[in-house]
C-alpha cells in the first residue's frame, strides 16, 4: 500500500483559482481494498494570497448581501450537491469505507443543515446586522439610549476538519458562516479529504457563489494558522492535543482569534434505576447502544463510549447488546449483506485495536464480533474492526475506562448502586457532547437533565412515548447545540441560528432614538 505518484492529484481552491501543490502529496487509500486513490498536496501554494482574497473579495461580497439574499445562496449550494449525490455515496464508499446508511448520515446530513439554515435566513429578510435585546435608557431622559447589536466578523473563517465527517463537518460549520457573510476556507482531514474537495469542486463550477467565498485548501495544515489575523476564526474538530496546539499558536494566544473546538468526548447512556429486564426502557437503551457502536464503525464523537446501568441488570444488558451485536455483519461495504464497513484506514486500525488492549486492563470482553469473521474482506488488509463491548464490575475503581476514548465500534458497560453514583461517574468523563438517558418516568429524566446539564453540551432523553420521533443520540439535528464543555472543548456549535453568533461580532451603539431607529430600519431581532 506504498504511495505512488501515478495517483491522480487533487487541486485546492484558493484565490479565487484551482492550484496544484509542488509536492509528491499523500495518497489516500480505500480502507477495505488498500488501493489507492487520489493524492493531495498544498507545498508552494500562496496562503497568505488565499486568505487575503478570502477575506478582502469573498467577504466584501458577502457583506454586501442581506441575509435573505445569502439564505438563497445556500438554497441554491443545496441544489448543486443534491444533483450529484451518486458521486458522494461513491466516494465515500471507496474512500471512507461506509455502508449506504452511514454515508447518508454524512452527506445527507451535511445538505439538511445548509437546507435548515437556508429557511432560517429567510426569515431574517433584508436586514444586514442584527439587533441583541431591546433598547435601555442611559438616563432619566429617555432621548439616549444604548442598542446591542450584532455585525457579520470581517475576516474569514478556518475550518481545520476531522477525518469521520467529510461531508457534514464542513456544511454545519459553513451554512452559518456563510449566512453570517463570513468566506470560508477549509482544511479537511487528509484520509477522507476527497470528498470534501469533491463538494467544494462542484459548488465551485456551479458558480453559485460569489468568488472567494468558499475555499479549501488539502493535504499539510502547516502554515495555515499562520495567516490567522484579529478579526478572523478558527473551528477545529478533532484530538484534544492537537486542540492545544491550536490555543496556544500565536493567532489565538496573542492576536485573539476567535476559537472553537470540538475535541474527545467519553459520552454516556443512562438507563433509569427503576427500569426492569425487557422493559420499553431496558429495550431502548439496548438498541441505541447497538446503533451508536456500529453506525460509521463507531467514528462519531458524539457516539455511546460508556454504558451505565443499575447493578441488579448488568448481566441482562451485556447479553442483550450483544444479542444484537451478533447481527451485524462486517466487511466491504459494496457487499449489499454487509451492515457495518471499515475505519477509515489503517492507522485508524492500529489506534483502535491498541486502544481496545488498554481499556482491557480495567475491563472484560462482554462480546467480540471478530470471530465471525468479515465479508468480502483480506483482515490482513481491511481497516475492518468487529463490534466490541467490554464491562467492568467495578467501575468506582477504574481510571482508564473513564478517560481513553477508543474511536471505533467500542463501549464499555458498568453498573452503579445509587442514582448519586450514577452522576458521579457520569461526571468523570470530565466533559462530554452528550449523555443519553432511558426511562418512562418523567421526573427522573427531569432529574437526570439537571444534574447533566452542566458538564454536557446536549441532554438526549428517550422515552416510550418518544421512541418513534426520537433523533438519536449521536444525531446532531441543526436546530439543537452541538458542543460540550471540558475535555469536549468547550466549543459550542449549531443551536439554530445562536451558530451565527460566532460569526458575528457584538457591540454597543449609544445613541439617540433617533439614530438607533435608523440603525433598527437594516436590522432584524436576533433570535435564537
Amino acid at each position: 500500500m506504498s504511495d505512488t505518484l501515478d495517483t491522480p492529484l487533487l487541486p485546492n481552491f484558493l484565490a479565487g483559482r484551482w492550484q496544484i501543490g509542488q509536492g509528491q502529496g499523500s495518497t489516500l487509500f480505500d480502507p477495505v481494498l488498500g488501493t489507492p486513490l487520489v493524492r493531495v498536496d498544498n507545498t508552494g501554494l500562496d496562503l497568505a494570497e488565499a486568505f487575503a482574497f478570502a477575506r478582502e473579495t469573498g467577504g466584501a461580497a458577502l457583506r454586501a448581501l442581506s441575509y435573505r439574499q445569502r439564505a438563497v445562496l445556500l438554497g441554491d449550494v443545496v441544489k448543486v450537491l443534491q444533483a450529484n449525490r451518486d458521486a458522494y455515496y461513491d466516494i465515500a464508499t471507496r474512500n471512507s469505507g461506509t455502508v449506504k446508511n452511514d454515508s447518508a448520515v454524512d452527506i445527507d446530513g451535511g445538505i439538511f443543515t445548509l437546507g435548515y439554515y437556508a429557511k432560517q435566513g429567510e426569515a431574517l429578510g433584508e436586514a444586514i446586522c442584527l439587533l441583541d435585546g431591546e433598547r435601555i435608557r442611559m438616563g432619566k431622559d429617555p432621548v439616549f439610549q444604548t442598542q446591542h447589536v450584532f455585525s457579520p466578523s470581517r475576516g474569514v473563517a478556518l475550518f481545520i476538519n476531522a477525518f469521520n465527517f467529510p461531508s457534514w463537518g464542513l456544511w454545519e460549520k459553513a451554512a452559518p458562516a456563510l449566512l453570517s457573510g463570513v468566506p470560508v476556507i477549509v482544511k479537511p482531514a487528509t484520509a477522507t479529504a476527497w470528498l470534501t474537495q469533491r463538494m467544494v469542486e462542484d459548488v465551485v463550477k456551479a458558480g453559485v457563489l460569489p468568488a472567494g467565498a468558499l475555499s479549501v485548501i488539502c493535504g499539510s495544515s502547516a502554515g495555515l494558522m499562520d495567516q490567522l489575523q484579529p478579526f478572523d476564526v478558527v473551528s477545529f474538530t478533532g484530538s484534544a492535543e492537537t486542540a492545544r496546539l491550536i490555543r496556544s499558536h500565536p493567532a489565538v494566544a496573542q492576536r485573539s482569534v476567535r476559537c472553537n473546538i470540538e475535541a474527545d468526548s467519553l459520552n454516556s447512556a443512562l438507563l433509569d434505576p427503576a427500569a426492569t429486564e425487557g422493559s420499553e426502557a431496558f429495550n431502548l437503551l439496548v438498541k441505541e447502544v447497538v446503533r451508536e457502536m456500529t453506525v460509521k464503525s463507531g467514528q462519531k464523537c458524539t457516539a455511546i463510549r460508556r454504558i451505565f446501568v443499575p447493578r441488579a441488570l448488568y448481566a441482562a444488558v451485556a447479553d442483550a447488546i450483544g444479542t444484537r451485536l451478533a447481527k451485524t455483519t462486517v466487511g466491504d461495504p459494496r457487499n449489499e449483506g454487509v451492515r457495518m464497513g471499515a475505519l477509515v484506514s489503517r492507522e485508524q486500525f492500529a489506534g483502535v485495536t491498541a486502544g481496545i488492549e488498554h481499556l482491557k486492563t480495567e475491563a472484560e470482553v462482554l462480546y467480540d464480533g471478530a470471530a465471525a469473521g468479515l465479508v468480502d474482506a483480506d483482515p490482513t488488509v481491511a481497516a475492518c474492526v468487529a463490534p466490541v463491548l467490554l464491562g467492568t464490575q467495578d467501575p468506582v475503581k477504574a481510571k482508564v475506562l473513564h478517560e481513553v476514548e477508543v474511536f471505533g465500534p467500542v463501549a464499555t458497560l458498568m453498573p452503579y448502586d445509587s442514582e448519586g453514583q450514577a452522576w458521579e461517574l457520569i461526571r468523570r468523563g470530565e466533559g462530554s457532547l452528550v449523555a443519553s438517558v432511558y426511562s418512562a418516568d418523567p421526573a427522573f429524566i427531569a432529574r437526570a437533565a439537571l444534574e447533566l446539564a452542566d458538564s454536557h453540551g446536549r441532554v438526549h432523553a428517550i422515552s416510550p412515548d418518544v421512541a418513534a420521533s426520537q433523533t438519536g443520540h449521536g444525531n446532531v439535528m441543526p436546530m439543537s447545540l452541538h458542543g460540550g464543555p471540558g475535555r469536549a472543548g468547550g466549543g459550542e456549535e449549531l443551536g439554530g441560528l445562536r451558530a451565527m453568533g460566532f460569526y458575528h461580532r457584538r457591540s454597543a451603539v449609544q445613541a439617540s432614538v433617533a439614530a438607533l431607529d435608523a440603525l433598527a430600519s437594516v436590522a432584524a431581532p436576533w433570535r435564537t
